[in-house]
C-alpha cells in the first residue's frame, strides 16, 4: 500500500507514475486525498472536543469543592453534550478511516524509474539471454506426450481425483520432482537463505498484507467455512512472518526460503500454451524472500537475479531474463524480472520465475518496520522470487533433455535422483 503522506505531497507524480501501468488513477487519487482530508479534519475536531470536555470536567471538580453546585450542573450539561458530539465524531472518523483504507487498497505500487513503457508481455525488455538451444532428434515430442510414453505424470488420474490442472506424479517423475525441490532448497540455503516450513492456508489479514487481497481474490481458493485461503505462493506466509514486527537495523537483511505447493484458480483457456504442465491449479514452488534496508534493496534484487541465473546455468537450460513493462507488472511490484526457459519441443519460451522488489508497498500493509541507528522507525523493503517454480522447469528438462533412448537427467540433479535417465 502506498503511504498517504506521499500521495498527499506528490499527487501529480503518483498519477503520472500509475499512468505507466496504463491506469488512469486521477479520480481515485483525488478521492483518497479528499477522504484523508475528511479524516484529518474530523480527528482535529474530535481532539478539540475531547480537550474541551476534559477541561470542563476539571472545572466541575473545582466548583463542587467550592460549593458552586449550580454552575457545576450547567457545566455537566455542556460536558454531556460534548460527550455526545465526541461519540458522533468518533463514528465519523472510523467511517472515513475505513473508506480511506479500502480506496488505498485499490492503488497499485508505483513502477520504478527503469520500468519500461509498454502494455503487453510483448513489450517487456529482454535484458539477458544465455544457453544454447539444443537441436532435438527427429520425432521429438512435447512433454505431455513424453510423460505419457514413460508413465511419469498422469493428467487423467488428476482429473479423476480432483479436476483439470491437478496432475499425479509417478515413479521417476515423482522422484525427479522431489529432487528438484531438494536441489533448489540446497542452493538457496548455501546462498544464505534460512529454510522455513510455513502453513499452506492463510487468513485474510495475511492476504491483504502481501497484496493478494483484494487484487487477486478471484484467483485464490477460499475455504469459506473457516474463512481461510489456500496460498498462491509461499511469498504470502513467509513474508507475513514479519507482519506487525519492528526489527533493529542490525537484524537486516533477513533471507528466507521455503518450499510449498501453490494453488491458483487460473482462468480456463485452451491450446498448446496451456497443455500439460504449462498451466496448473496446483503446483510446487521454492521461494526466496528478503527483508532489506531501503538503501540496499536494489542491490539485493540484482543479487537475487544472479542467484536464479546460477541455478539455471547449472541445469544447463537455455533461458532469458525480461524486465517487465508497466502494463505487465504485478499489482504490488515496483520492479520485476521474469525468467523464461526455452522449450525446444514447443518452440516457445516458458516463464519459470519472477523476481521482484516491492519497496515499502507490502511493508506498509504489514506494518513491517525497523529502528535505525538514530532511533527513528521506518518501513523496510520486501523482495521475493521463485527459485524456482517446478512445472515449467520440469517441462523444460523433459523436452530439452529428451533423446531417442530416453530423458537424460541433468548432471547436477543425479545425486538427488539416483538415476541418470528416464527410459
Amino acid at each position: 500500500m502506498l503511504q498517504i503522506s506521499y500521495i498527499r505531497e506528490n499527487q501529480e507524480k503518483v498519477i503520472a507514475a500509475l499512468a505507466k501501468r496504463h491506469m488512469d488513477a486521477r479520480a481515485l487519487v483525488e478521492t483518497v486525498i479528499q477522504l484523508d482530508e475528511n479524516r484529518r479534519s474530523t480527528q482535529v475536531a474530535l481532539d478539540n472536543t475531547l480537550a474541551e470536555a476534559n477541561k470542563l470536567s476539571a472545572s466541575i471538580g473545582e466548583m463542587m469543592k467550592s460549593g458552586e453546585k449550580a454552575k457545576a450542573e450547567i457545566l455537566k450539561q455542556k460536558t454531556s453534550q460534548l460527550k455526545e458530539t465526541s461519540k458522533e465524531l468518533s463514528e465519523k472518523l472510523e467511517a472515513f478511516a475505513a473508506e480511506l483504507q479500502q480506496n488505498m487498497y485499490l492503488l497499485p505500487n508505483l513502477p520504478a524509474d527503469i520500468v519500461p513503457e509498454g502494455k503487453t508481455p510483448e513489450e517487456n525488455l529482454n535484458v539477458f539471454q544465455e544457453g544454447e538451444i539444443p537441436v532435438l532428434h527427429e520425432g521429438a515430442q512435447p512433454h505431455w506426450e513424453l510423460v505419457k510414453k514413460y508413465d511419469i505424470i498422469d493428467f487423467e488420474l488428476g482429473v479423476k481425483i480432483t479436476g483439470a490442472g491437478f496432475p499425479v506424479y509417478k515413479g521417476k517423475g515423482a522422484k525427479l520432482q522431489r529432487a528438484l525441490i531438494a536441489y533448489f532448497l540446497d542452493k538457496n540455503t548455501e546462498a544464505g537463505y534460512q529454510e522455513v516450513q510455513v502453513p499452506h492456508l492463510v487468513n485474510e489479514a495475511s492476504g491483504y498484507g502481501t497484496g493478494q487481497l483484494p487484487d487477486k481474490e478471484g484467483q485464490m481458493y477460499h475455504v469459506g467455512l473457516d474463512d481461510l485461503y489456500l496460498i498462491p505462493t509461499a511469498e504470502v506466509p513467509v513474508t507475513n512472518l514479519y507482519r506487525d514486527v519492528i526489527l533493529q537495523e542490525n537484524e537486516l537483511p533477513i533471507l528466507c526460503t521455503g518450499y510449498t505447493p501453490c494453488f491458483r484458480r487460473e482462468a480456463g483457456s485452451y491450446g498448446a500454451h496451456v497443455r500439460g504442465l504449462n498451466r496448473l491449479h496446483q503446483f510446487d514452488k521454492v521461494e526466496i524472500v528478503r527483508i532489506e534496508h531501503p538503501d540496499k534493496s536494489y542491490e539485493a534484487l540484482d543479487g537475487m537475479v544472479e542467484h536464479v541465473k546460477s541455478i539455471l546455468k547449472e541445469l544447463q537450460l537455455p533461458y532469458r531474463v525480461l524486465r517487465l513493462c508497466g502494463g505487465d507488472m504485478g499489482f504490488a511490484s515496483a520492479l520485476t524480472y521474469d525468467f523464461e526457459v526455452f522449450s525446444t519441443a514447443q518452440d516457445r519460451w516458458l516463464e519459470i520465475s519472477s523476481v521482484s522488489n516491492f519497496e515499502t508497498f507490502q511493508a506498509n500493509r504489514l506494518k513491517l518496520r525497523f529502528k535505525g541507528k538514530d532511533g527513528k522507525t521506518q518501513l523496510a523493503h520486501t523482495l521475493n522470487g521463485s527459485s524456482l517454480a517446478l512445472p515449467r522447469v520440469l517441462a523444460g528438462i523433459i523436452e530439452n533433455y529428451q533423446t531417442p533412448e530416453g530423458i537424460v537427467i541433468p548432471e547436477v540433479l543425479r545425486p538427488y535422483t539416483g538415476f541418470d535417465i528416464i527410459n
